[in-house]
């Protein structure tokens, strides 16, 4: 693939999966009584953990969007995966059994892999002495 193609790849998933990250966080950072309900009563969570885990969400999600950063990039993705894959767990262990609406997950999952995919793939400038 060319470089430019990786790139354009890179930044439309990576937006993607940016906002559906920052959409997911924005109710639990001052907890709504939906995010309260899905997450104290139906998973089971406390509720302090709510703002802590909608702030770490949101703080993920503008670190993949900034240039650079490829350490603690790799962090925020990390971090990121380790949320959906909670949710999926803490979906399934809460119910006793697999939901099949746990599968819209894969709206969020995919364009965080096919994100990190592309940025991996992506060229990285040469620095050159000055």
């Amino acid at each position: 693939m060319k470089p430019k193609t990786l790139t354009i790849l890179y930044w439309i998933f990576t937006l993607l999966f940016a906002a559906l990250m920052i959409f997911s966080a924005v109710g639990g950072i001052q907890p709504s009584p939906d995010a309260i309900k899905l997450m104290h009563d139906g998973l089971g969570y406390p509720v302090y953990f709510i703002p802590f885990i909608s702030i770490a969400k949101l703080l993920g999600a503008i670190t993949i969007l900034i240039p650079g950063l490829n350490r603690i990039k790799d962090w925020a993705y990390a971090g990121l995966f380790f949320d959906l894959t909670a949710v999926i767990y803490s979906g399934i262990a809460s119910s006793g059994k697999f939901d099949p609406m746990l599968l819209f997950m894969l709206v969020w999952i995919v364009p965080g892999v096919l994100s990190y995919y592309f940025w991996r793939l992506r060229p990285v400038p040469i620095a050159t002495p000055a």
